[in-house]
């Protein structure tokens, strides 16, 4: 029996699976919850034979390592997320559902079910009796939504030694995996004034927000999408009542940049904004930096693609790569020098959505297979 019968197979327990994990809130800062998503996979991936390592974390949920046995070194890292960005209570509000060929709920596409397909693609590999399962080291993180803070060095840890890197946010339409990723900055930008009376004594005042709205308009300016550069201004308060000259004004900024060059170059942009005053007598202060490194395609990523192509060329499929401006934990194996292919979970779209997000249970078994196969190929037995 060949990969995708053998997961075309598997279907009720791969969709029951993922009815399951979607039902279990995950929100990214209920460590609770996010627990409860992580004991789950370590019973699976336990029963399946797996070597799995808690991570275990005080405030955010625990990260999972997996392995094939604890002393294995694989040469394959696969990353997946086990947080959500949706409140607690949200599973009940609007459980898994199923409507037509598609899977509705919170998290179903961002991305629990390609916790099934990890689980299933090393299950189908195992039970065919390759050992390519033994080739592969998976990190199921806590904290993806909010940029990975505790998962970081665990990621780039494991990376250090790999020689590929496969993670598993939601496979694009149109057989489609995500070759590139922007960078993503944060920054926030605060000005000090002086409050005055606006009616008495208007004069005496420095005005906080007109200052501010000098840099917004200079930040905005350094937008330039047909590069792949894009500075939003994305949240601006300040000021105490409309009868006072504002004291103080903040803003924050979102920066996506294509490559480390944009970063540097744009980054020194912001500060030299911030550095110079239109309004005599405030004072700017600039704090932030590039938080995620942009996931970059190179030669390497090529040739990794294509072996993906190989094996979707077995299931029918003509696989594509498309870049995105979203970020993922794909930027930091990607920032160790590791070959990095992204989007390699089930077909799925609308992430973050109310109601929308959906993963096609058509492509299920397909898009599992495709992971699977490509751990094949991947591994020198097969080379």
């Amino acid at each position: 029996m060949n990969l995708e019968k053998k997961l075309e197979s598997k279907m009720p327990e791969m969709t029951a699976l993922l009815e399951e994990l979607v039902n279990m809130d995950s929100n990214t800062h209920d460590k609770e919850d996010v627990d409860k998503v992580g004991t789950l996979l370590k019973t699976k991936f336990e029963q399946l034979g797996m070597y799995v390592h808690t991570h275990r974390e005080k405030k955010l949920g625990n990260n999972l390592e997996v392995k094939a046995e604890r002393s294995s070194e694989p040469k394959i890292i696969i990353v997946a997320h086990m947080d959500t960005v949706f409140p607690k209570g949200t599973a009940k509000e609007r459980p898994f559902e199923i409507i037509d060929d598609f899977a509705y709920g919170p998290g179903v596409s961002d991305e629990k079910s390609s916790h099934v397909a990890v689980l299933y693609a090393l299950k189908a590999l195992k039970e065919s009796g390759s050992d390519a399962y033994k080739n592969v080291h998976v990190i199921f993180n806590s904290d993806e939504e909010i940029g990975s803070p505790t998962s970081k060095p665990l990621i780039k840890k494991a990376a250090a030694d790999k020689h590929y890197s496969l993670v598993v946010e939601s496979g694009r339409p149109g057989d489609a995996v995500v070759s590139e990723r922007k960078g993503v900055g944060r920054f926030d930008i605060e000005v000090e004034g002086k409050g005055a009376h606006a009616g008495v004594e208007p004069e005496l005042g420095r005005s906080a927000i007109n200052e501010l709205a000098h840099k917004v308009i200079k930040l905005q300016n350094l937008n330039d999408y047909e590069s792949g550069l894009s500075v939003n201004v994305g949240l601006f308060n300040g000021g105490t009542s409309s009868n006072t000259v504002p004291p103080d004004a903040d803003a924050k900024i979102d920066v996506r940049v294509k490559d480390k060059q944009q970063a540097k170059e744009v980054t020194k942009e912001i500060s030299d904004i911030a550095d110079e005053d239109t309004v005599e007598g405030t004072s700017t202060y600039l704090e932030g930096g590039m938080a995620q490194p942009p996931m970059e395609k190179t030669e390497e990523t090529e040739k990794l693609l294509d072996v993906i192509r190989d094996a979707g060329k077995e299931l029918g499929m003509s696989i594509k790569d498309v870049g995105t401006g979203g970020a993922s934990d794909a930027a930091y194996t990607a920032d160790e020098g590791i070959p990095t292919v992204d989007g390699m979970g089930p077909l799925g779209e609308y992430s973050h959505s109310l109601t929308e997000e959906y993963v096609d249970l058509t492509t299920f078994a397909k898009r599992t297979a495709l992971l699977a196969r490509t751990i094949q190929l991947l591994t020198p037995e097969n080379q």
